[in-house]
């Protein structure tokens, strides 16, 4: 992955070094947990269902997000009192300024002044329990309960490119990147979150499929989702992916168009998950339970489309991510302005977090992401990925708590793999032989 040109960008050191992000103004103020949790404030706490004999462990715990529509679940079930109902009542939900800063406040845990744990990426608690982005680059073994969310995502790119109207087809962009290097260009950016996470892979993907090299023909260089706007208006970028709101106030603000949302990269598939360090899971089972049930009810909540509106009112607040509710509802509800003349009014591929199985971690694509990861080069060629999934991937908790909040047996996944999966460009991915799909695929870092 080529370096980043930390003169020509705005913000950019959140990207690659902890607590030195900004996020709309939140600082970490000295340690790396940008805030502290707002309270509940948009309903009553429903009464505690914790029986004394499961009362938890602990009643408090931190969890870290990223201002990304997809952290909703863990707001909703602070907002709702959801994690009171399950008595945990000292939950903090921490908003955090990047990536990095996840990962470090990870690596730290509540005791050492970080989190227990968070909103994230799905690649990264398997990049953390393998030790491969540690700052002591030694394990921290860390637990997958849920799927937060499938689909939601997008590319969005600047407007020099319009007259491409890109898409999934991006092919022409192959040629508009040879001539910008004709012409003396030297470095052509396209952003991604973090290295090796979701963002990282559907830019990739995308950009092998139309016959561009991600790892010579362009520079894929990570920062901070609410730098993904500011960073394109200046033109310090060709395009980015990242989650929402960015690629809504991107088309907004008339300083870009949406390519794709990444629903049409690969139908439905796997995003954010909710993690938790192993540590204080295995310490504290019961509060570990509690808090899975209150994220899986706010998933369920989140849901319907009748709470669209009241969710993205309250994630939108200063508290939370501090941007307009006009840059989360539309795509929220399944309605894309992608700013390029498209719209779409009931978008297939908009964000699930319950229907369709979306909370379920299915390790048939957490497999998927580690051979993405070896195919790029984040994670050794040789790395066992069925033993650290089995490590880290904890669908044996998520179907316990499923089951204890009343989730019917018929919506409870029997599989643990979701079967052969398919991606816009006709390329299949067989669980079953990950080694042949790896084989199959042009580009891969040498």
């Amino acid at each position: 992955m080529s370096k980043l040109s930390r003169r020509k960008f705005i913000i950019t050191a959140g990207a690659t070094a902890a607590g030195t992000a900004i996020l709309h103004g939140c600082s970490s103020g000295g340690n790396q947990t940008a805030t502290t949790s707002p309270s509940p404030a948009t309903s009553p706490s429903p009464t505690s269902v914790a029986a004394a004999g499961d009362a938890p462990e602990v009643t408090t715990a931190k969890l870290g997000f990223i201002a990304l529509t997809d952290s909703a679940p863990l707001i909703i079930a602070k907002e709702k009192g959801l994690f009171d109902k399950y008595g945990m009542t000292g939950v903090e939900v921490l908003k955090q300024a990047s990536w990095p800063v996840t990962r470090d406040n990870l690596e730290l845990g509540s005791g050492g002044g970080g989190i227990d744990g968070a909103h994230i990426l799905t690649p990264m608690p398997y990049q953390l329990s393998l030790g491969t982005i540690t700052k002591t680059k030694q394990p921290v073994p860390m637990y997958i309960l849920a799927r937060l969310n499938t689909n939601g995502q997008a590319i969005s790119v600047g407007n020099n490119y319009k007259e491409l109207n890109l898409t999934t087809d991006a092919k022409a962009l192959k040629g508009a990147i040879d001539q910008a290097k004709a012409g003396g260009k030297k470095e052509i950016k396209f952003a991604i979150t973090f290295p090796g996470g979701t963002h990282d892979m559907w830019m990739r993907y995308w950009l092998a499929a139309n016959g561009i090299d991600p790892t010579g023909d362009v520079s894929v260089i990570p920062v901070p989702p609410p730098q993904m706007v500011a960073n394109m208006k200046v033109g310090n970028m060709e395009a980015f992916c990242v989650g929402e709101p960015w690629n809504a106030q991107l088309v907004n603000q008339k300083a870009g168009y949406t390519a794709l949302v990444t629903g049409e990269l690969w139908a439905d598939h796997p995003e954010k998950a909710f993690t938790i360090r192993k540590d204080w899971a295995d310490q504290n089972p019961k509060a570990t339970q509690a808090l899975l049930k209150a994220v899986l009810e706010a998933q369920q909540w989140c849901d319907k489309p009748e709470n669209k509106e009241e969710m993205c009112q309250i994630i939108s607040q200063d508290k939370w991510f501090k941007v307009p509710v006009a840059d989360i509802i539309g795509r929220s509800q399944g309605q894309i302005d992608f700013g390029n003349g498209r719209v779409e009014k009931d978008f297939t591929h908009a964000m699930k977090f319950w229907s369709n199985n979306a909370s379920y971690p299915y390790k048939s694509h957490d497999l998927w992401f580690l051979t993405e990861n070896i195919r790029w080069g984040y994670i050794p060629a040789d790395t066992d990925t069925t033993k650290i999934i089995d490590a880290v991937n904890r669908e044996d908790l998520w179907k316990e708590a499923a089951k204890a909040i009343g989730v019917p047996a018929a919506e409870i996944p029997t599989s643990t793999s979701r079967g052969v999966e398919t991606f816009f460009d006709g390329v299949k991915f067989d669980p079953e032989k990950p080694a042949d799909y790896l084989k199959g695929l042009k580009f891969k870092k040498a």
